[in-house]
């Protein structure tokens, strides 16, 4: 088994719902809608210490065994440079190693091209990562030790955690528009259901009656999944070349290589403006004062 100490973040992202979402949120100073609107999600600061949200995902990576950082970011990352260190690789963050790597975009394209470009063109710039088992997540969810932990510990070549459905405290029509992911023998991934009709929805319940649903957290082995990133379709929906494209392409070709972890517990997750103060309220209770 490779040793998976390499976590890989996407920060790339436009933020297009946060930017959109109008200003009038009652609960958000100016400051704070003033970042929602021109910064990366992850960068938007939660407490008078002016830290960023970020901070919080890599104290949790930190605490689960991660040593090595990848942040693919936007071309324009000077603020992730003033809050992790100016070079492009090889910072030194309370014991982390974070390296920057860049999303670029198409010239004939505004936005980002997705989560699956994103981590092709980091694995392109950093080729360690075509060699190595890593764990790649989004820069706006807090996933907690124990789910960073258990990818990291995980003897597969590819896994994600397989979240009950259950256990998430969004509002239920946010919830029932996450995709859901189907198993055979209980772990082993064979699809993932956006949209599922309500006609099928039993046939998807898991062993114990659970709907498992991705919180965009995965492991990889570099080498298996890189071909797929290089080629993965273009989402006609959004117009975007998208990971669980690319991950649904890798277990057509290798069946039975991605394991599903169920893990029941909620991943606060920072999409609108609305999710500021809620995730202000939650990280109160989370003391990572020594390592800021």
């Amino acid at each position: 088994m490779k040793e998976n100490t390499k976590l890989v973040i996407l920060a790339g992202g436009a933020s297009s719902r946060m930017k959109k979402q109008l200003d009038g949120v009652a609960s958000l100073s100016e400051e704070e809608k003033k970042q929602a609107n021109t910064r990366s999600k992850g960068l938007i600061s939660f407490d008078n210490s002016g830290r960023p949200f970020l901070d919080y995902l890599l104290y949790n990576a930190k605490k689960a065994g991660y040593k090595e950082v990848f942040i693919i970011t936007g071309t324009e990352n000077s603020l992730f440079k003033s809050f992790y260190g100016d070079k492009n690789e090889g910072n030194v963050f309370n014991e982390l190693i974070i390296n920057y790597a860049i999303q670029h975009i198409p010239k004939d394209r505004e936005k980002p091209f997705g989560t699956a470009d994103a981590l092709y063109q980091a694995m392109q710039q950093y080729s360690i990562l075509k060699m190595s088992s890593f764990t790649v997540c989004n820069s706006d969810n807090l996933y907690s030790i124990n789910a960073l932990e258990l990818l990291r510990n995980n003897a597969d070549k590819n896994s994600l955690i397989s979240y009950d459905r259950d256990a998430l405290k969004f509002l239920s029509e946010r919830i029932a528009r996450f995709a859901l992911l189907s198993f055979s023998n209980s772990t082993e991934l064979i699809s993932i259901i956006e949209k599922p009709k309500l006609a099928k929805m039993s046939f998807y319940k898991d062993e114990f009656g659970k709907y498992r649903v991705s919180m965009n957290i995965f492991k990889f082995d570099g080498n298996m999944i890189f071909k797929y990133l290089e080629n993965c379709p273009i989402n006609q929906m959004r117009n975007e070349k998208e990971l669980p494209t690319a991950l649904l392409n890798m277990i057509v070709e290798h069946p039975n290589s991605t394991i599903g972890i169920p893990l029941s517990e909620h991943v606060p997750d920072l999409t609108s403006k609305d999710d500021i103060q809620v995730l202000k309220e939650y990280v109160k209770n989370i003391d990572i004062s020594n390592f800021k």
